[in-house]
């Protein structure tokens, strides 16, 4: 093996990681604001009430569709640029336009209004959240290395996750109203996104092979569902998701009305949830590369039902008991994002090899469809279910016995039913380590026979050649 092709094989050197995952950044704020700050936000200070929900259920029969053609678009550019670059690059204005709009809407906006910058956020995001886990594919292709990789990235992205959630506190603590405190957040989510992506665009280098060009069709999408471990990844995927985003649609609403605490002690335990992430990301890759991926995210799964059943549980008020149980289940919540993440690239080189085409971005669209319908449908039904039981979510409302309680088994049953089924989806998977190792070792064989230049590591190729991106 040449020099080139030895340093294309090693791992990414810690800052190299690192950078690439603050294209985590902006995602990780903006997805747990959308979760948790912006349907309480419209609900309340805006004046939607429970129509938020409708909306959040409409948005995404329009937006799902979307990921699909996007991902069959990432997997057939080719550029001097690379593959995946030019879509962030593209993502980041996007989003910076409708994060603007949504969150200084103004008081009295209509259903149509969230409805038209919702759609373009959620299409900015799928900008970025496509590219970035694409990208990362390619940069990660072994078994332990994707664990490393992609838990740095929901690591990193929860750095962002903390800020958005600690800037209320700091506005209510400087005399400011919480419409306001959500206002500030935007504000940050503006300037945060294009500084990232000029960071992760500019410094990291995405390979460029020749490579055998293949043309993916709209119809691989029907051959991928075919598959098993397809389909196991994609319930497990919307499961996992949907558990986290039901609680946090409820969130705000069941730990002041139920449990007793502040907005700003709530937002503070959902601070202590978030931030751990930072040592429940890296710690589940760890218990990963020991036991495999796909047990890793069972453990995840049953630990965090636990957690949500014991802070169910626990006195009113009470933050010491409910400050652990939160960060408990926001490590392994966060460990079980990392786990489907790197289960999805270990499949994508499974289908590589037995189809002999590039396909991660198709694989990576139907994962992020499943991830934006759980999220919407969370808000849609738990809303649904707030009207059913009474609950009256404006502000300042008065609820009785009744509507509380019907709010606290909602909060506590869905959660928990959820994420022990995307936990239960992988049981059987037969894709271990040992077999990841000698697909990728296949796969390398049968690359070197189309590739034998050196991977350029830097953004255009040389004066000359001719290149198309690909693993």
């Amino acid at each position: 093996m040449s020099k080139a092709k030895a340093a294309a094989a090693a791992p990414m050197s810690l800052l190299s990681v690192l950078t690439f995952a603050c294209c985590y950044l902006p995602f990780s704020a903006l997805n747990t604001s959308v979760a948790v700050q912006v349907p309480n936000y419209f609900a309340r200070h805006i004046g939607l009430g429970l129509a938020v929900g409708g909306v959040f259920g409409l948005i995404r029969l329009i937006d799902i569709p979307l990921d699909p053609l996007l991902g069959l678009l990432m997997d057939r550019t080719r550029t001097p640029l690379g593959r995946y670059r030019p879509w962030m690059m593209l993502g980041a204005p996007v989003l910076m336009l409708a994060i603007y709009m949504m969150y200084e809407a103004p008081v009295g906006a209509s259903r149509g209004y969230l409805l038209l910058w919702l759609l373009i956020m959620y299409l900015g995001m799928s900008l970025l959240l496509l590219a970035a886990n694409a990208w990362a594919a390619t940069l990660a292709v072994s078994y332990a290395h994707r664990s490393r990789i992609f838990g740095a990235m929901q690591g990193l992205g929860t750095l962002g996750a903390i800020a958005i959630l600690v800037i209320p506190i700091i506005t209510h603590g400087r005399g400011r109203t919480d419409a306001q405190g959500i206002q500030a957040v935007g504000w940050f989510l503006v300037v945060m996104a294009p500084v990232t992506i000029a960071l992760v665009t500019l410094r990291t280098p995405e390979p460029l092979k020749k490579v055998a060009a293949s043309r993916v069709r709209l119809s691989d999408y029907a051959r991928l569902l075919a598959r098993p471990n397809v389909l196991r990844l994609i319930a497990a995927d919307f499961f996992i998701i949907m558990g986290p985003a039901w609680m946090s649609a409820l969130y705000l609403f069941f730990f002041t009305d139920s449990r007793g605490f502040s907005v700003s002690a709530a937002n503070g335990l959902l601070v202590i949830y978030i931030a751990a992430g930072l040592l429940g990301a890296p710690a589940t890759a760890w218990l990963a590369n020991r036991i495999s991926k796909h047990r890793a995210l069972a453990v995840t799964a049953v630990g965090y039902s636990l957690m949500l059943i014991v802070i169910f549980l626990s006195p009113k008020a009470s933050f010491v008991i409910a400050a652990p149980a939160m960060f408990v289940a926001g490590g392994l919540a966060a460990g079980s994002i990392v786990m489907i993440r790197s289960l999805t690239a270990d499949i994508g080189d499974e289908i590589r090899l037995e189809q002999g085409q590039h396909q991660i971005g198709l694989l990576y669209a139907l994962t992020s469809g499943t991830t934006k319908a759980a999220g919407a449908l969370a808000v849609t039904l738990t809303f649904w279910v707030l009207g059913l039981v009474g609950y009256n979510p404006a502000e300042h409302a008065t609820n009785g016995a009744a509507q509380i309680r019907g709010l606290e088994l909602a909060y506590a049953i869905g959660p928990v039913v959820f994420v022990m089924i995307g936990g239960a989806c992988f049981l059987g998977y037969k894709l271990t380590a040992q077999q990841h190792a000698d697909i990728r070792r296949q796969l390398d064989e049968r690359d070197a026979v189309y590739d034998e230049s050196p991977v350029i590591e830097g953004l255009a190729p040389s004066p000359g050649e001719t290149l198309v991106t690909g693993p």
